[in-house]
């Protein structure tokens, strides 16, 4: 029988930690060449929804033998780019019936190669990305790091600071995002589901300055830190290479990345003249450093690579492309919890496999 899980169970079945242990044991596989990962692929189309909008389908995937898994992710996106303050944001329309989104992670054995469950991404999405930079908080932050400063309060916020709590005793946090009213929703939420304090600051600035960790969760296609807000000892975190100014970037004294592929394969059709328009900013940080000579996080984990030698250096951590390799190994996580506890709906595999030679 194949699993459907539902996002709710996505998030009761796999926490933090425990995704945060997954991944690191995972890197360890994929620096030896026993994990495989291939390249996000990224296909952009016009789309009658609006003029202002493109069609995106993204895939993903990667086989981890260790654990019998292999998945893929795809998303059917329609992606547009409004002014939001005085920055660009890359903004995903729900614009599926009844007003939703369109993401699936597929999980399948690699004995068998049969579909084992399929769940919806949007959970386990924010809860790898998460995962991800607070491996490169546990490698690269100083070990008495207590001060977060983020920037951003949304979805994606949430769980970087959730991280960053999993791997470091954090005892005071600060935010700042454009809208008032979101900071301080978000601010009071993960003030109790962290039980540390996170207080709404009015200036980006304030949210950094004196920060141990200073955290960029945006969906913002222009930097949004810059360097002359490093202070000495600081770790810098993003979900993604815009954010982090490249002077800022070159600023600090060690930086890695958490993958030497600079950007998806992208295949864009006649007529999509937005995507040109609004999203090569975000592969441009390549282009100006050298991503090559930076060490990826599989690096820091298997000692290939320091993430710091001494409190006063300034470190920093780029997520720079996702792996699909990261939905097999959380993947498991949820699916074997699945099992143990009977969760989702089983229908028949049958559904999904055939008779006739593929």
């Amino acid at each position: 029988m194949t699993l459907i899980l539902s996002n709710d169970d996505v998030e009761r079945l796999l926490t933090m930690p425990d995704c945060i242990e997954v991944l690191e044991d995972a890197y360890v596989e994929l620096a030896a060449g026993r994990g495989i990962s291939r390249t996000r692929s990224d296909c952009i189309a016009p789309t009658s929804y609006a003029d202002d909008a493109m069609y995106g389908l993204k895939s993903m995937d990667g086989v981890l033998p260790k654990l019998g898994i292999s998945a893929i992710r795809i998303n059917s996106d329609i992606i547009t780019n409004p002014m939001i303050g005085n920055t660009p944001r890359r903004v995903k329309v729900p614009a599926a019936p009844g007003g939703r989104y369109v993401g699936l992670v597929l999980l399948f054995s690699t004995d068998t190669g049969e579909p084992l469950a399929i769940f919806p991404d949007g959970v386990l999405q924010h809860i790898r990305v998460g995962a991800t930079n607070g491996l490169g908080v546990k490698y690269m932050a100083r070990d008495n790091a207590q001060t977060v400063g983020i920037l951003g309060s949304g979805w994606q916020a949430e769980t970087q600071l959730s991280a960053a709590c999993s791997v470091r005793d954090i005892k005071e946090i600060r935010c700042f995002s454009p809208n008032k009213e979101n900071r301080e929703s978000f601010s009071e939420r993960m003030s109790e589901t962290l039980q540390v304090p996170v207080t709404p600051v009015d200036h980006a600035e304030d949210s950094i300055r004196g920060a141990d960790i200073a955290m960029c969760a945006t969906n913002a296609n222009d930097p949004i830190f810059f360097a002359d807000w490093i202070e000495k000892g600081m770790h810098l975190s993003s979900i993604k290479v815009a954010e982090i100014d490249v002077n800022a970037v070159r600023a600090a004294d060690r930086v890695a990345i958490h993958t030497h592929d600079t950007e998806p394969i992208i295949v864009v059709a006649k007529g999509a003249t937005n995507y040109e328009d609004n999203q090569t900013k975000s592969w441009e940080m390549a282009a100006a450093l050298d991503f090559d000579s930076f060490p990826t996080l599989p690096d820091l984990i298997t000692g290939a690579a320091k993430g710091r030698e001494n409190d006063a250096e300034v470190t920093c951590f780029l997520n720079n492309l996702g792996l699909g390799y990261q939905f097999a190994a959380a993947g498991s996580v949820i699916y074997r919890r699945a099992k143990e506890e009977g969760a989702g709906n089983e229908v028949p595999t049958d559904w999904f496999t055939e008779t006739v030679h593929p």
